[in-house]
């Protein structure tokens, strides 16, 4: 074992942190509103159309369509809704399995859940602190038969229809060997980019690989609209029967209400858009802002032995939507006081989500070996994350 815990490794992350936080309490991430916010706004209140009619939810769809290189966005109240919606359209339905990530936000598996199907968690790697697709290849090799077409699990019985990678804390996963793992097998590939806006893998942005990805705005993420999503996909009829899905499955007309199908009142508020569209105007200089912050936090932990600031992956460029300081596993029994010292010294922290297989409603789901991503779950430390903190 290294000797840093000798020197009380808790208060050497306090003092390293605080070089970036300075004195004054640091939340772990809030939003920042410096641009047309109140103008948008006004305009919204002044229109009275603040729901889910209105210019600002065409514009904001245009936007992130624009920004991400999809050829359409389709704007919704939050990001479960929008992976919800999505894997529906992927075909997931009562009876299906979905693989998702064990390291990943509940979120992803409760969408899983409100389409009937079941959860089935994979292993994480190291690197990227995604799904590892080297290890999912070897896993489905041995515990599935393909039948009809379609990925079998031999356990269970169940089609394994889909599969969920989630970019951690906004670091793309290994999407490319993630697509030739979904080929291989017969699955949808459904990408949850909730915290990735602003990623991208080979000039490409997140959430553009798959059938479908989805996105998150909520009050954490790295612009918000409060609360929010989206549904990306090159696809028109796909758009078209996601803007249908989440609109009540209204059939257009002029007064009368004819609905065709079982739909969701899920399309985003004008008035959230309003917020959407000047955020997103702001979303360059934010990036480069958690850029320079993940420069900091480098500098700033480059004499603390036993830990380090999780970075990029080559040909894969991160928001750094959350920093994210790794601790060696010698340390990793430091961790919860590592979590303690900061919170009382008014650093907001906060460890990886709690696995998902570890939790009640799904301890008795079907997953693979997952020793990575429990070691991550001791190790991962979220540390503030706001973007005036990387300067202006």
């Amino acid at each position: 074992m290294s000797s840093s815990s000798d020197f009380d490794l808790p208060q050497r992350i306090v003092r390293a942190a605080r070089k970036v936080t300075g004195s004054t309490p640091a939340v772990l991430h809030e939003p920042s509103f410096r641009g047309n916010e109140w103008n948008y706004l006004k305009e919204c209140l002044d229109s009275t159309f603040v729901s889910s009619v209105g210019k600002f939810v065409d514009r904001f769809e245009a936007d992130l369509a624009a920004y991400t290189g999809a050829r359409f966005a389709v704007a919704v109240v939050n990001g479960t809704a929008a992976l919800q919606v999505a894997l529906r359209i992927a075909g997931v339905t009562s009876g299906h399995e979905v693989l998702v990530p064990a390291l990943t936000f509940v979120a992803t598996a409760s969408a899983v859940v409100h389409c009937g199907a079941v959860p089935h968690f994979v292993e994480s790697e190291e690197e990227s602190l995604g799904v590892d697709h080297h290890k999912l290849r070897e896993y489905l090799r041995g515990e599935t038969a393909m039948r009809d077409g379609q990925c079998v699990n031999l356990r269970s019985g169940r089609v394994i229809r889909a599969l969920v990678p989630m970019h951690t804390f906004g670091h793309p996963a290994d999407i490319i060997g993630l697509l030739e793992v979904a080929r291989e097998f017969g699955l949808v590939l459904v990408e949850d980019a909730a915290e990735s806006l602003g990623s991208t893998v080979g000039g490409r942005h997140t959430g553009t690989f798959g059938l479908l990805g989805t996105l998150s705005f909520n009050g954490n993420k790295t612009i918000t609209t409060g609360g929010g999503g989206a549904i990306l996909t090159d696809d028109p009829e796909i758009a078209k029967r996601a803007k249908h899905l989440t609109t009540t499955a209204k059939v257009p007309h002029r007064w009368d209400y004819v609905h065709d199908e079982v739909g969701y009142n899920f399309r985003m508020p004008n008035i959230n858009a309003a917020l959407g569209c000047a955020q997103l105007e702001q979303l360059p200089e934010l990036l480069v802002q958690k850029r320079c912050l993940y420069g900091r936090y480098l500098d700033a932990f480059r004499d603390v032995t036993d830990v380090r600031i999780h970075g990029e992956v080559e040909g894969r460029r991160s928001n750094f939507w959350l920093q994210t300081l790794v601790l060696d596993p010698s340390v990793a029994h430091e961790r919860d006081a590592i979590l303690t010292a900061t919170n009382d010294a008014g650093v907001m922290t906060r460890p990886v989500w709690k696995l998902l297989h570890q939790l009640t409603p799904y301890e008795k789901h079907p997953r693979m070996s997952l020793q990575v991503a429990e070691s991550l779950a001791q190790r991962v430390i979220n540390l503030p994350s706001s973007a005036p903190l990387g300067g202006s």
